[in-house]
């Protein structure tokens, strides 16, 4: 699953509109149903109206009438291991749980995986 999460996320990374930091990002999802989604940052001169990849990639899924994430892939092409930003993880809390696994990658795949809740300790919830 590895694999087919990051080639979606590559994928996506190369449609990135990044005019303004020049940082591409990729993400991709997989549902549990199974269904890998994926998503590519959005810039917009008015910056705080982009998206995130991850965002990106989220915003698929729900369209597509899925609610649960089971696993997660970020990958940027010139930073290694880049994290999702705190917004990203508290929307992908939003939508899976704290074991959830977010693999970390460099061009070439997977480095490092950490769980969700660590990621985002002390997450918002319906509680």
């Amino acid at each position: 699953m590895k694999n087919r999460l990051f080639e979606a996320a590559r994928k996506a990374m190369a449609n990135s509109h990044s005019p303004y930091s020049s940082f591409p990002v990729g993400a991709a999802i997989v549902s549990t149903s199974g269904t890998v989604y994926s998503g590519c940052n959005i810039e917009n001169a008015s910056y705080p109206e982009g998206w995130c990849a991850e965002t990106s990639a989220i915003a698929h899924m729900v369209t597509a009438g899925d609610t649960r994430i089971a696993e997660v892939l970020v990958l940027a092409e010139k930073k290694i291991k880049t994290t999702p930003c705190g917004g990203c993880r508290q929307r992908l809390a939003e939508f899976a749980d704290a074991d959830t696994p977010v693999h970390l990658c460099d061009a070439n795949g997977v480095l490092e995986t950490i769980r969700l809740g660590d990621l985002l300790p002390a997450s918002f919830d319906l509680d």
